[in-house]
């Protein structure tokens, strides 16, 4: 197939990498010239421009820029595309992504890969990123049969695990497990800068190891993206932060009292559920 990627960076270019060597054709187009010529030299693309007519020839599109732009993106892409294209997108945030494009765009179906690294760019491209991660469709009951079908046919290429959910479930279930993270991780590490013993901090600095690379992590990812994700999802992240502070409080207040029973019996009930989202 001919297939399009709107936006070259981690995301669009790891997917032309993989798109490509299922033995499509991607067609990439950037905002930055410099961009398209890199992607052409890595592999991620076949084709680039920082033109969307380019797309013209796309029978599938992937949008692939910030979650804040995904819309007005999609309303300059529909002027170059034939009225049979289908059009998805990989935002982190669906719910006002999809309200917004289905009435604009019959053939248009919500997606979401669960996968990335804590780098961006074009540079930043891997091959197989969304293998055995899962990838997420949000459909609605209007969506065309055949154009989730063929979005679903690539994410299996893709060697991802697919799932279908409403555009509302998905955005409360990421709020769990993807958005709340990333702002409770990024607090982690503002948390421990605001050691004010400079000889603490530095000690702490150079004895941190896995643990704690594992906790910050997606703290010290892309500060744009948090933002997209706080502010397209906020009431879902609001509920999740209300929750998490709440245990915390429990937490704080079972130490504070010295109550190391309970604190046990809440750490054995987390020990327990754990593999009940992860593997290991």
């Amino acid at each position: 197939m001919n297939i399009g990627i709107l936006g070259l960076g981690l995301i669009g270019g790891s997917l032309g990498l993989d798109l490509r060597s299922q033995g499509h054709y991607v067609l990439g187009v950037s905002r930055r010239e410099s961009t398209c010529q890199r992607a052409i030299a890595l592999g991620c693309t076949d084709e680039s421009s920082v033109d969307m007519s380019l797309l013209a020839k796309a029978e599938v599109v992937f949008i692939c820029t910030p979650i804040g732009l995904i819309v007005p993106t999609l309303e300059q892409l529909i002027a170059h595309l034939p009225s049979d294209t289908v059009v998805t997108d990989v935002g982190s945030v669906k719910t006002p992504i999809v309200k917004a494009i289905a009435p604009l765009w019959d053939n248009f179906i919500g997606g979401h890969p669960m996968a990335g690294t804590a780098d961006s760019g074009i540079e930043a491209a891997i091959p197989n990123l969304f293998e055995k991660n899962p990838y997420v469709l949000t459909p609605l009951p209007t969506t065309p049969p055949d154009a989730i079908t063929i979005v679903e046919k690539i994410v299996y290429e893709l060697g991802a695990t697919l799932y279908h959910c409403s555009p509302e479930d998905h955005d409360k279930a990421v709020s769990w497990i993807s958005h709340l993270p990333g702002i409770i991780s990024a607090s982690l590490i503002a948390a421990c800068m605001s050691e004010t013993d400079t000889n603490v901090l530095q000690l702490a600095q150079k004895f941190a190891s896995s643990g704690f690379r594992d906790t910050s992590r997606v703290g010290g990812g892309n500060p744009e993206l948090k933002v997209m994700m706080a502010r397209y999802n906020r009431q879902a992240l609001l509920n999740s932060l209300q929750q998490y502070r709440h245990n915390l409080d429990e937490l704080i207040h079972l130490i504070e009292h010295e109550d190391w029973a309970a604190l046990e019996q809440q750490l054995q009930f987390t020990q327990k559920a754990r593999p009940k989202f992860v593997d290991s």
